[in-house]
């Protein structure tokens, strides 16, 4: 597959940088749009996001090198990440937020598992007994290390006994020593810490191995050729044709006078902010490549910025410029997107829309050159009121060092389009289930909307998206088949069954030109009124087919029992429920184009038990009761007062009166400044989100000694606690 490829070519480049483990994917679900940091994550559907996380770990670790897999779990918000508890009911963590997680596990087994800052129902990622080791290690066979993300440890002895190997960064010995008068006291067994110890050895032997085979440095020079070609490959496959009205795209050889318009023809936004920032080998610019692409088909391209690409703020010359630019071609890309500042890893975003100005900007052109194309560069969806005026749109998400060059080959029609979307694009934020329960509260944060995440609410409630999940448009044109089931009636009798029905239909490709088509497969059970709650559909299986112009050719489709199953949380078990579920091929959520219908009984449910469905009752927005009914007891949330040592630095600053502010003013300003704004920001939300004993952490780590001692944090907090202001 593509992400197995990719995956390969980063293996082999952390070996050629002497990188033992890379620190991703990370698979989250992208519960809502607006989360910060979704430009990492893979989709808000579980299926999709697994199947790529497995793809991806196994591609980097062929080459011998780790990946950790991250952040394990529920971590689906960049506001108050170190402390919020995330409280989500053990069914819906199970059919929405684990699977990607399982299927990396079972089918690639990464060398290491990243836990996430957050609590999960009231204990933290970093001490959960169940989720480290019941789970990850007993149900589904984790063989490798188990690692905090940075800064994620709360107390080291009990982080050791619920599975967590290494704490990240180092404490200056101050959890060692924790460790070891633990050992003394007998609170913790020898055994755990020599355990812990060992996968640690393990790893770096492991990855010890890898770096002495690496080859020599004359091979990287021709890697990183080869490597460009492929990031060009993903960056086309990748991107999605949203609209073409009037199959306006591809623009052909012969396109005459074209503006290209926008200052990411420069300053191309080509990869995410925080963390996941890298330095690219080679990264070439849209106005570079277009040029080229124009130039050589014998045309002549002119290029006004519309806005100046760090900020985007308003100026209306840079808007008329581009009018002027446009209204003197043949056509006009506009080149759009979200700055770095509109979305990174630390804070989220605020609202979906663009700048004021490139919608302003996009509008004006549209007016003024009926040619319109604009080309979107962004890592989650966002609002575009200028739709109805623009005839086509083409969303490259954050493309890449190759983007360009892609780009180039996606609008002149030397590649086309193949992507689908991995996420629903609202028309408003406030569509979304979770919206009302996103980042609303600095301690607690309930899942309400419990399976209805993405397209599953969009299509349940019938809510209308801008662009549906799966959506993708194409150069050419494809027909479907009847979809034929390798049987109309099946019996279930272990819910783990690999295989249990196989689908095919045929395709083909009706249009002028080569292309791919991403064949969707659903399934719906028809009991959704009297059985078990479900969502309306759910995608169960994909396959990506490339079919030359006027051929066909039978795609399977091969379902597993799980496919059909719920997970049982009164039975503690995935359970099947018998009855007529309809089967539905797509191009995408919501354009269904065969339909097929098999029967399922399953051994002990061919109706569902009662205590099932009084599990699962119908909900769109679950109230406290609902979710007890559902085995989730709602904790109350956590009061600031009494401050104690996972009080963050910003509730000391606003809740701790004049001394609380005098601190926070204190660390705020000893904070280092970053040139970058981006890196300041993170920094700021950072620290403000920081608990105090996390603080007092980092700062023994950065020293390489004990410069704040647990003493001193003990003292602030009795301080800070009995002063009257």
């Amino acid at each position: 597959t593509l992400a197995m490829l990719v995956g390969e070519a980063l293996g082999r480049e952390c070996l050629a940088l002497g990188v033992s483990v890379l620190l991703g994917p990370g698979v989250n679900i992208k519960r809502h749009p607006l989360c910060g940091r979704n430009f990492e994550y893979f989709s808000e559907d579980p299926l999709l996001a697994g199947e790529f996380a497995a793809s991806f770990v196994k591609g980097v670790q062929s080459q011998g090198v780790g990946t950790s897999i991250k952040h394990f779990a529920a971590n689906n918000q960049e506001a108050n990440r170190m402390t919020i508890d995330t409280q989500v009911d053990e069914r819906t963590l199970r059919e929405i937020y684990l699977p990607a997680f399982e299927a990396a596990v079972t089918r690639s087994q990464p060398w290491t598992v990243m836990c996430a800052y957050n609590r999960l129902n009231g204990q933290q990622c970093s001490e959960h007994d169940w989720l480290n080791n019941t789970l990850l290690r007993g149900e589904w066979g984790f063989e490798g290390l188990l690692l905090t993300d940075w800064g994620a440890i709360a107390n080291r002895v009990k982080g050791l006994l619920a599975g967590i190997d290494l704490e990240m960064p180092s404490s200056a010995g101050v959890n060692d020593a924790r460790i070891a008068a633990a050992v003394r006291s007998g609170a913790l067994e020898e055994g755990v810490l020599d355990r812990a110890a060992a996968r640690v050895v393990s790893l770096y032997l492991k990855s010890d191995a890898a770096k002495a085979a690496h080859a020599s440095k004359e091979e990287d020079k021709a890697m990183h050729a080869r490597h460009h070609a492929l990031a060009r490959r993903a960056a086309a496959e990748s991107a999605v044709l949203l609209k073409n009205d009037g199959q306006l795209l591809p623009l052909g050889a012969g396109s005459g006078r074209v503006a290209l318009i926008g200052g990411f023809a420069t300053a191309p936004r080509y990869q995410g902010s925080g963390s996941s920032k890298v330095n690219s080998h080679t990264l070439d610019r849209p106005l570079d490549a277009l040029r080229a692409a124009v130039e050589g088909g014998g045309g002549a391209l002119v290029y006004a910025a519309g806005y100046e690409p760090g900020h985007a703020a308003l100026d209306d010359a840079l808007i008329d410029e581009a009018v002027a630019a446009a209204s003197g071609a043949d056509a006009a890309i506009i080149l759009a997107g979200l700055p770095d500042e509109f979305e990174s890893e630390g804070f989220d975003r605020s609202h979906m829309r663009l700048p004021e100005q490139m919608d302003r900007l996009i509008a004006a052109v549209a007016a003024a050159q009926p040619r319109c194309v604009v080309v979107l560069s962004n890592g989650s969806p966002v609002l575009m009121p200028w739709l109805g005026g623009v005839p086509a749109v083409l969303e490259t998400y954050l493309s890449g060092q190759a983007g360009a060059l892609a780009l180039a080959d996606l609008l002149f029609g030397a590649a086309c389009p193949s992507g689908k979307l991995a996420e629903t694009f609202p028309a408003a934020a406030e569509d979304c289930a979770s919206h009302a329960h996103f980042a609303s509260n600095p301690r607690r944060l309930v899942y309400r909307e419990g399976l209805h995440v993405g397209y599953r609410h969009f299509l349940t409630q019938g809510v209308q998206p801008v662009f549906p999940f799966g959506h993708g448009l194409s150069y050419t044109s494809f027909e479907y088949g009847p979809l034929s089931p390798s049987e109309s009636a099946i019996a279930i009798s272990d819910p783990a069954a690999a295989s249990v029905l196989t689908l095919t239909l045929e395709i083909r490709n009706a249009g002028s030109c080569d292309g791919s088509e991403v064949v969707q497969l659903y399934v719906a059970s028809s009991r959704r009124s009297g059985g078990v709650h479900r969502p309306a559909r759910e995608l169960r299986a994909f396959r990506k087919v490339w079919l030359p112009r006027g051929e066909s050719k039978t795609v399977r489709l091969d379902l597993d029992a799980r496919a059909f199953a719920f997970y049982d949380t009164r039975a503690g078990g995935w359970r099947v429920e018998g009855g007529e579920y309809e089967l539905v091929a797509s191009a995408s959520s919501e354009d269904v184009r065969s339909r097929a219908v098999v029967s399922v009984s399953s051994e002990g449910a061919a109706a569902p038990h009662e205590g099932a469905v009084a599990a699962n009752p119908p909900y769109v927005e679950a109230t406290d009761e609902v979710l007890g009914q559902m085995g989730l007891q709602v904790q109350p949330e956590r009061s600031v007062r009494p401050f104690d040592r996972r009080t963050t630095v910003g509730e000391m600053g606003d809740e701790a009166g004049c001394c609380g502010k005098c601190l926070y003013s204190m660390l705020i300003c000893g904070m280092p400044k970053a040139t970058n704004p981006i890196e300041h920001r993170l920094r700021l939300e950072m620290t403000r989100t920081l608990p105090l004993e996390i603080l007092f952490n980092f700062a023994n780590g950065g020293a390489g000694c004990v410069v704040l001692p647990d003493w001193l944090l003990r003292g602030l907090l009795c301080c800070f606690n009995t002063c009257p202001f």
